[in-house]
């Protein structure tokens, strides 16, 4: 009898195979993930050295009711005008012609911090009679400098919403940029900290508008990038009917069930977003958890996935686009025309 060479079954071969891959695969997700924060570490933040531009701190106010509304917006955008004011004796020329922005007598500030990158939200709309009001939360690399972007997409769902709300249902919408958003290149951005310091704030937002308008109203959070790490650490019990995950680079969580609200969670990636080529998994690096777990837009995530279209990481709220379109159903509450 010749001699056997190897030993166990083809079986055994298959299953040693198997393993040997997954350890690899483990391995390649971390070195991943390792070079993503040492490249985040290494590179140098074009925004880290920036001074930071004198403000007065924010106007103190009792939480809004509808019959204070105005009051509120007032109080908000003289404080964005004493920012403005000082940024520009500052030599800050550009925050203070943002800030002098947010100070027009036209806009409507439920809540304006100068300070720091900044924060600010602000209402489109009659929110104290809406019948359907969307809370846009921003990803990275929001502030008072950038918020021109943000609000193009508000105002871009606000019209929308205007042009197809059924006749007698009224419609606004809440620009929320209500927390430090991370860099794009940071640290911060790969890990959950800032979403966790921001999603009490984000869920006092809501519970501010719900004193205003009551409980009859559809609230829907549409949430981008970034921020839908923010909505979903803010979505255990959160009083709203719908969280979209839009240009999500995961949540968190493994599954749409973890999240724990009674909203239902929709998902949708355009097919030139660059966000699907980050690694969705999670692990755990230098003392922090760095990355965000399940694809939203995967089976296994359990979310009900809307078409986006074309567009890529910015442009889910470009006009006349089909993410646009599905968000503009999904905060109507139109759930069955909403197309996958």
């Amino acid at each position: 009898m010749g001699r056997q060479h190897g030993s166990g079954t083809p079986g055994e071969h298959t299953d040693n195979g198997e393993r040997l891959g997954r350890a690899r695969g483990r391995r390649w997700r971390r070195g991943v993930l390792a070079l993503c924060v040492a490249c985040a570490v290494a590179v140098p933040l074009a925004g880290a050295a920036r001074p930071r531009v004198p403000a007065p701190p924010p106007a103190v106010l009792a939480p809004p009711v509808a019959a204070t509304l105005g009051a509120t917006y007032a109080a908000n955008r003289a404080n964005a005008g004493q920012a403005a004011r000082m940024a520009a004796e500052h030599g800050d020329r550009g925050r203070a012609a943002a800030d002098r922005d947010l100070a027009d007598p036209a806009r409507q500030l439920l809540a304006f911090d100068g300070r720091g990158a900044g924060l600010a939200t602000e209402v489109l709309g009659d929110l104290a009679h809406a019948d359907r009001i969307a809370v846009l939360v921003p990803g990275s690399d929001t502030g008072l400098d950038t918020y021109g972007r943000f609000r193009a997409a508000a105002l871009a769902l606000h019209e929308r919403l205007t042009r197809e709300a059924p006749a007698g249902t009224r419609t606004a919408v809440v620009a929320w940029l209500g927390y430090e958003t991370p860099g794009t290149v940071s640290t911060t951005v790969a890990t959950t900290g800032r979403a966790e310091e921001a999603a009490p704030e984000l869920r006092d937002t809501v519970g501010d508008l719900r004193a205003v308008v009551g409980q009859r109203p559809r609230i829907s959070l549409l949430c981008h990038s970034y921020g839908s790490v923010v909505c979903a650490r803010a979505a255990d019990g959160l009083d709203v009917d719908d969280i979209a995950l839009v240009g999500s680079p995961g949540t968190g969580a493994d599954t749409a069930a973890d999240l724990r609200t009674r909203a239902r969670i929709w998902a949708a990636r355009g097919a030139d977003d660059w966000v699907e080529n980050v690694p969705h998994l999670d692990a755990a690096l230098f003392g922090t958890t760095v990355g965000f777990g399940t694809d939203p837009v995967s089976p296994a995530f359990g979310a009900r996935v809307f078409a986006a279209g074309d567009g890529g990481h910015s442009d889910y709220f470009a006009p006349g686009s089909t993410s646009l379109t599905n968000l503009t159903r999904i905060v109507l509450g139109e759930a069955r025309a909403v197309t996958s």
